[in-house]
């Protein structure tokens, strides 16, 4: 049994589908301030792909309606992937990934490559897999040379106001569900102490299907310490592991433009 919490959607006839016509799961691992199933940073704009398969949206801990955490950590998270990986049966799971889940998602592929039938990253924050990349290398220097981090005295409602508002977009409701998502991402541990190992998705010839958006309508600021590293990471990712590469406009590509994002899965899941 998983530690954490996982939603399924499951729109086929009667939840099941015809017992002829098996399509893998498809397993996705959320980004900070979000959880599994929400409808500003998750995964709710994916809700369609369940009229075909069975979708598992993981709450990573900290979020959603998974248990507390006293700080959030990539690596437990890739363990919480396999042991859901494990559960799902002989045939492997789709996994999907946006942002630091998606450093969640490489690292569980790597772990355990066998369970997965393929690998969708949206916007992966994966810093340091990507270290040639100049865009990278500059964020990396940045932040390993002593940025300031998350103030003590600083509230989780600031935060989210400073993290949004702060570069010039809008802000999401502070519910409590929200708020709590926002104090687990104050105390994530930072993905750039991850260490990737690319070796292992590759000698599984894994199918690769990296995301990304264009970032031409972004906020300035978010654009050039934010959207251009991503970038950069979309792009070397998919050269390392022989993947595809899709471009969609905006920012945040699975919700802005979830029908093209859709479409995309559809595809390279067959």
């Amino acid at each position: 049994m998983s530690a954490v919490h996982v939603t399924v959607w499951d729109d086929r006839d009667g939840g099941q589908g015809a017992a002829h016509s098996y399509a893998a799961p498809a397993l996705f691992v959320h980004n900070i301030f979000a959880w599994g199933s929400d409808s500003a940073y998750g995964f709710a704009g994916q809700r369609p792909l369940a009229d075909s398969r069975r979708l598992l949206l993981m709450d990573r801990r900290g979020y959603g309606d998974s248990p507390d955490t006293a700080r959030s950590d990539f690596d437990v998270d890739a363990e919480d992937v396999v042991d859901i990986l494990d559960d799902g049966g002989n045939g492997g799971t789709h996994l999907v990934g946006h942002g630091n889940g998606a450093v969640v998602a490489l690292l569980a592929a790597a772990r355990r490559a066998g369970l997965v039938r393929s690998l969708a990253l949206l916007q992966p924050s994966a810093f340091t897999a990507a270290v040639d990349r100049p865009a990278v290398a500059g964020l990396l220097a940045r932040v390993r040379d002593g940025a300031p981090g998350v103030p003590e005295d600083i509230t989780p409602q600031q935060y989210l106001r400073a993290s949004t508002e702060g570069l010039g977009m809008p802000a999401p409701d502070p519910t409590p569900r929200r708020l709590r998502a926002v104090a687990t991402a104050m105390r994530e541990r930072p993905v750039w102490e991850a260490e990737i190992p690319l070796a292992p998705i590759r000698d599984a010839a894994l199918p690769v299907l990296v995301v990304c958006g264009t970032w031409e309508q972004a906020p300035a600021a978010y654009r050039e310490h934010v959207g251009l590293p991503l970038m950069a990471v979309a792009e070397s990712l998919t050269d390392s592991l022989g993947g595809r590469l899709l471009r969609v406009p905006g920012y945040y590509p699975h919700t802005q433009e979830p029908a093209a994002v859709n479409a995309a899965l559809r595809e390279f899941w067959g």
